[in-house]
Parts: C-alpha cells; structure tokens; sequence
C-alpha cells in the first residue's frame, strides 16, 4: 500500500477517534468521499494497525446505537418549526 494512503487512513482513524466524529464529518474533513472513508476504516485500517481499528470500531458501534435516536430528534425539531 502507498504510504501516502497509508498515514490518511490513519489520520482519519485518529481523527474519529479523538472527536467522535462520523465517517461523513471524517470525510468533509480530509477533502475525500464517504466511501472512500468507509474503505479505509473497515477494510484497509485492520491490515495498518489493529489497534487503532478496534478503537474506531468501539466509536462506530456506539454511533450505529445512537442513531435512532438522533434520527428521532431531527423529524421532532422538524415538525416543530413547521
């Protein structure tokens, strides 16, 4: 893997985790799609650095847990200002 790739995927990884940030924020971030964010930290993170891909993953879980609730939050705020 070229280097360059490398030290982003783990940049972004570092990023999500110090800020708990989303792949999406990680993605306006760094100036890369949300796909491309994805591809680095779930497959191509893990063969880096494991550790920094457990890290990331206890942050990702924690979001998809929250998710429905964010979700139900924004259609209250929504049909609020309505």
């Amino acid at each position: 893997m070229n280097k360059k790739i490398a030290d982003r995927i783990k940049k972004e990884a570092l990023y999500i985790i110090k800020t708990k940030e989303t792949i999406r924020n990680a993605a306006k971030k760094f100036k890369v799609s949300k796909s491309t964010v994805h591809k680095d930290i779930n497959e191509r993170l893990d063969k880096i650095s494991p550790i920094l891909f457990n890290q990331v993953r206890i942050v990702l879980n924690e979001h998809l847990m929250t998710r429905h609730i964010k979700g139900g939050e924004s259609t209250k705020i929504k049909y609020q200002k309505a």
